[in-house]
């Protein structure tokens, strides 16, 4: 295996699950060492266990990204600990599924704090550090969400769209410097954050392929490496998102379709993991 990050240090929030877990054993065994944040340390400490006993290097920081002063310590604590800091993941999110009346203000505050504060937040406090590495690197974990409006989403849509324009236009404003920003933008993806609360997602989701944890963790270290501005997954998914944004009628006009052919995979799913 190639060791693209050998020696790097690697901060990845929502790093206890899925998409975040996934990278940590990806970039650990490329050579990194690796920083997992999230806010339950039992998961934490589990991961990075796992990580630890196949010979890589994970230690773990448990701490809610959503407050100001947790991101603050969180890269402090890495930097005074490996005395570096090479690559920083926002992966962590929140998501309140369902018609902006059906929950609190204060939910949906929480969305935006998790989802978009804190990856603006904890970059403008990396960026120092990863100015001082050979080649420094920030991806942002957002969704086709973000490229699209969906029904019921009407904030984590909103999160996602900022975190894309906040990737895109900060990766113009350092390309001149050894930092990429990159965006990695997927559908739908098998992991307890769609499938743990499966009833309340659009059927329309379901229209586009699910992919695995791996595979979305696998862009963001390509990402990480070459500094691609974004990548989404699935391919005909990025496709079909950027034509119902450029021509919304278009989109009206064929979600109908879309929408039965996700009411009929999200019952395949339903069925395969025994929630019928």
């Amino acid at each position: 295996m190639s060791k693209r990050f050998q020696d790097c240090v690697v901060v990845i929030t929502g790093g206890s699950t899925g998409i975040g877990a996934s990278a940590a054993h990806q970039f650990a065994a490329e050579g990194a060492h690796v920083v997992l944040n999230a806010r339950g340390q039992k998961a934490l400490d589990e991961v990075a266990q796992a990580i630890n006993d196949k010979g890589g290097s994970a230690s773990t920081f448990a701490a809610d990204v959503g407050d100001m002063e947790s991101c603050k310590n969180l890269i402090q604590n890495t930097v005074e600990t490996y005395g570096r800091l090479d690559v920083l993941v926002n992966n962590a999110g929140v998501h309140h599924r369902g018609p902006l009346t059906n929950h609190d203000a204060e939910a949906f505050a929480t969305m935006v704090d998790v989802n978009l504060r804190a990856p603006i937040v904890l970059t403008r406090l990396a960026l120092p550090h990863l100015q001082k590495v050979p080649r420094g690197a920030v991806v942002n974990v957002a969704s086709l969400a973000g490229r699209i409006c969906l029904p019921d989403t009407a904030v984590y849509s909103s999160t996602k769209f900022g975190m894309r324009a906040f990737s895109r236009a900060l990766s113009e404003e350092l390309r001149e410097t050894s930092v990429s920003v990159s965006v990695v933008s997927p559908g739908p993806v098998d992991t307890g954050f769609i499938m743990s609360d499966i009833d309340e997602v659009a059927d329309i989701t379901f229209s586009q392929t699910m992919s695995t944890a791996d595979q979305v963790a696998a862009l963001v270290l390509d990402c990480a490496a070459d500094g691609k501005p974004e990548r989404t997954i699935p391919q005909m998914g990025g496709f079909l998102t950027n034509l119902g944004y450029l021509l919304p009628g278009v989109y009206r006009m064929l979600r109908p379709m879309m929408q039965r052919k996700g009411r009929r995979n999200k019952a395949k799913y339903k069925r395969l993991y025994g929630q019928e």
